[in-house]
Parts: structure tokens; C-alpha cells; sequence
């Protein structure tokens, strides 16, 4: 990945986490790494618990984020959930969720946010 892309993809990771900091969730990890997997947010908001992959896009980008969270990296994205439920004592609902983050250079126009996006 290049360095450019690597940039645009913690700020847009900055802007999700703001968003939904704004909207009431508390956030428990960034960037959540286990072994074949990555989870960019986990966060708690009442009896969920939200693992939550962000994909930064540009506005005239032709390739869609969820178009980008396919059967494969949904498949990573449980088994690293998996393994920090493992690790944590959870007693909450899980909720698999994508937020779609539209930004040119630093300016972002817009944030979607999916709850549900897939499930187990």
C-alpha cells in the first residue's frame, strides 16, 4: 500500500471515529490486528458491540466501498472479531457494520455509516 493511500485511510479512520464519538458510541480499539485479520474500529454503543471496517473513498471514485467489503474480508473480519471477543469478556450483541468515508485531500464531504452491513 502506498504512503498516500496509507494517509488517506488513518484520516479517514480519524473522521469515522469522530462521527461516531458524536453520535454516542465509545470506542474501544483502533486498528485491532490478529493474525490474517484487521479490524479499523471496535467500538460499544447501548448493548452492541460494532466491529467496524471504514473505507475511504473520493467522490469521483468509481469503485464503492462496500463493493470492497466482499465475502472474503468478511470472513477476516469475523474471525479477528472472534478472537477479541475471546480475549475480552463480552456480553453484548455483535453487529458487523461498514463506514464509507467520502474525502479530497483532507476535506471530508461525507460519512455513511452501515449497521448491519453482514452478518455471521
Amino acid at each position: 500500500m502506498s504512503l498516500y493511500h496509507r494517509i488517506k485511510g488513518v484520516k479517514g479512520e480519524q473522521a469515522a471515529m469522530e462521527f461516531l464519538m458524536k453520535k454516542g458510541f465509545t470506542i474501544l480499539e483502533e486498528n485491532y490486528c490478529v493474525q490474517g485479520g484487521e479490524i479499523d474500529l471496535i467500538a460499544v454503543e447501548n448493548d452492541k458491540i460494532h466491529f467496524i471496517e471504514v473505507k475511504t473513498r473520493k467522490p469521483d471514485d468509481l469503485y464503492s466501498g462496500l463493493e470492497a467489503v466482499d465475502r472474503r474480508k468478511q470472513k477476516l473480519l469475523i474471525r479477528a472479531a472472534f478472537k477479541f471477543c475471546s480475549e475480552h469478556i463480552i456480553d453484548l450483541q455483535p453487529c458487523f457494520d461498514v463506514a464509507l468515508v467520502c474525502m479530497s485531500g483532507s476535506y471530508v464531504h461525507s460519512i455513511s455509516y452501515f449497521e448491519n452491513a453482514f452478518d455471521i
